[in-house]
């Protein structure tokens, strides 16, 4: 289970360590890497990156999982 306490509407939530963490909606993982928001939803079926879950049962993204892929270009 993830460790989420509550989201707040910026997208930042708190970690059980204390540490404030933004979420990231598919389509804002998308611009970032120039794809259509499907396909991130794809890498994160397949384990390419990793995603949580929000109550509702829609994926969300770390912000701290998407930065290292960018430098590594390990999303393709």
């Amino acid at each position: 289970m993830s460790p989420l306490k509550a989201v707040a509407l910026d997208g930042t939530f708190i970690t059980e360590t204390g540490a404030a963490e933004r979420l990231l909606t598919p389509g804002e993982v998308a611009r970032i890497f120039g794809v259509d928001p499907k396909t991130v939803n794809r890498w994160a079926l397949t384990g390419r990156i990793p995603s949580v879950r929000t109550p509702s049962g829609q994926r969300r993204y770390r912000e701290t999982d998407v930065a290292p892929l960018l430098t590594t270009g390990d999303q393709r």
